[in-house]
């Protein structure tokens, strides 16, 4: 459910850690590609609701709301991330931003969207921040999978499976060639809190507004690039489903079905044309508003999952090197 952003930070606990004020959501992303009728084709098999306007590609998912613009380029690289704060926030987030160093830009190429502050990110990533509505969850989904009585069929036939839509964007995760030094920005700068961690080979992180356990991820590259963005879908039975509908699509490369540990939620990722990834999510832990996440330091062999098939190994490479 979207929300409109009116609260302030000092509507959130100031128990944990982090500065004043932070922002609740990404608004969304967006991509250059080198062929947008290939992304509309992959988008559309995801499951995902896809507008073409003027020179762009406008992505929806089940609740309405324009989550990502893909824009052509000669590679596939992010153009921008987009977050959301409340109004209260906005002033203390831009002070926030200058000290913590930030290269704010003064020019900004994407269809004269100049709200907002736009910055640079310690990586070089250019970032949008405007005050806008909360689109991550106030509470956590719901993610039942009901088992059927006995005496009464549990599946539906093959046939009659509906396509599969997401309800939402999930989280975001990117390369980075200095993890630590990525996570103390966005910690200094946007107020997002470490959620969990594996060293310094990847970390998530929450909005202390009310957040999934993780909203951006970070994931460690000799250079900074694009890994994948997450999409919410109502149970592990989704997830299996969009599976199977990519592959019907043609897109069979990708890792799962599995379940994390560092966020607990059932997976399958799908290989996009350009060498990144979208995700079937479900069942997040969630992290209420004004609580404090006993954020973890995990090794590299209990972090990633807890269960599902080997990880292939282009599943961690960065195409953007």
């Amino acid at each position: 459910m979207v929300t409109n952003g009116t609260q302030s930070a000092e509507d959130a606990s100031t128990a944990a850690p982090g500065p004043q004020y932070a922002v609740h959501s990404i608004d969304h992303y967006a991509l250059e590609v080198p062929d947008l009728g290939i992304a509309e084709h992959f988008l559309d098999a995801f499951g995902l609701i896809v507008r073409r306007n003027n020179d762009c590609l406008e992505v929806f998912a089940g609740d309405g709301h324009c989550w990502a613009r893909f824009h052509e380029g000669d590679r596939k690289r992010l153009a921008y991330l987009s977050f959301n704060c409340f109004s209260g926030d906005f002033e203390g987030i831009r002070r926030q931003l200058a000290d913590a160093g930030a290269a704010f830009a003064e020019d900004v190429p994407f269809d004269g969207r100049a709200e907002g502050v736009w910055f640079f990110d310690v990586d070089g990533n250019l970032i949008q921040v405007r005050v806008g509505p909360k689109t991550s969850p106030g509470a956590k989904p719901a993610a039942r999978l009901e088992s059927a009585p006995a005496g009464k069929r549990g599946a539906t036939v093959r046939s009659l499976v509906r396509k599969i839509r997401p309800r939402r964007l999930s989280h975001v995760l990117m390369f980075s060639p200095n993890v630590a030094h990525a996570l103390d920005f966005y910690r200094r700068a946007l107020g997002l809190r470490l959620s969990d961690r594996s060293g310094d080979v990847i970390a998530f992180t929450h909005a202390p507004h009310g957040s999934d356990h993780h909203l951006l991820a970070l994931v460690q590259s000799s250079a900074k690039g694009w890994h994948h963005a997450a999409w919410d879908v109502q149970n592990v039975n989704e997830v299996g489903q969009g599976a199977t509908q990519m592959a019907n699509a043609g897109y069979t490369r990708g890792w799962g079905t599995g379940r994390h540990v560092l966020g607990s939620n059932y997976f399958f990722y799908v290989l996009d044309p350009w060498g990144s990834f979208c995700e079937y999510s479900a069942d997040m832990d969630y992290i209420p508003s004004g609580q404090v996440w006993p954020a973890g330091d995990f090794p590299p062999e209990d972090s990633l999952y807890q269960w599902g098939p080997d990880v292939p190994d282009y599943f961690i490479r960065n195409t953007e090197v």
